[in-house]
């Protein structure tokens, strides 16, 4: 269902141009999000030459996650990781009966710390001590302990991407993740966007969650991590 152009061919430059600009650093040409919210950067027309006017703005030792085709990186720059997954988009809500019984509480600044060290024990690398910043975040607690944690990353005008979708594996196949991308739907709808996401390819007991729930795959596309040569 891949269109010919659209925001999600380049989604962290098109967040970074838009609803997240002022997160943005960087050139006319190449932009990250600061270390503390997200180890993202993104690149105009996903064209690596521009890499080179990033460099101030980059540690030496600082790795960060580029999105889209598998890049052709110049000499002082190197490929750490290559994270091959799907990007995947919501085309309606299908299979999902809300469950009356389960508290959706949003959760807040206040929380942060709380759902840093959550998300890094089941997924880590991506979530940041202000990654909540981006968006609104939702959890299911079970006598006070968070459970299960679902919330936005990417923003851009028309998507809103749906991320750290996890549970603790003590709940797990209680339906948390399913209840929460329910509520996240009806947020993201009723702002007059499109939920999207990304799945690693392997995480197939993911992917069928995701394509029960109204998901299609739109493409292939990679998560290179790279960092400068030292």
């Amino acid at each position: 269902m891949k269109s010919l152009t659209s925001p999600l061919d380049n989604p962290a430059w098109n967040a970074l141009q838009s609803l997240h600009q002022p997160y943005a650093t960087g050139t006319a040409n190449v932009s990250r999000y600061p270390a503390e919210i997200l180890p993202f950067i993104a690149i105009k027309e996903h064209n690596t030459h521009f890499l080179s006017e990033i460099t101030p703005y980059v540690d030496a030792a600082e790795k960060l996650f580029l999105i889209g085709d598998r890049p052709q990186l110049p000499e002082n720059w190197t490929l750490h990781s290559d994270l091959e997954c799907l990007q995947m988009v919501w085309t309606g809500l299908k299979n999902f009966e809300q469950n009356k019984t389960l508290q959706i509480t949003m959760l807040g600044q206040q929380h942060r710390t709380e759902m840093f060290d959550f998300v890094n024990s089941i997924q880590p690398g991506y979530f940041k001590i202000n990654t909540p910043m981006l968006g609104n975040y939702y959890g299911i607690r079970v006598h006070g302990k968070l459970a299960a944690i679902a919330g936005e990353r990417l923003k851009m005008t028309g998507f809103t991407e749906i991320s750290a979708v996890c549970t603790h594996p003590e709940f797990s196949g209680r339906g948390f993740a399913q209840q929460l991308m329910g509520h996240l739907f009806h947020q993201i709808r009723e702002s007059s966007a499109v939920p999207f996401l990304h799945v690693l390819q392997s995480n197939q007991r993911a992917v069928r969650l995701y394509e029960f729930l109204g998901f299609e795959t739109r493409r292939d596309i990679h998560f290179s991590q790279i960092g400068p040569k030292t």
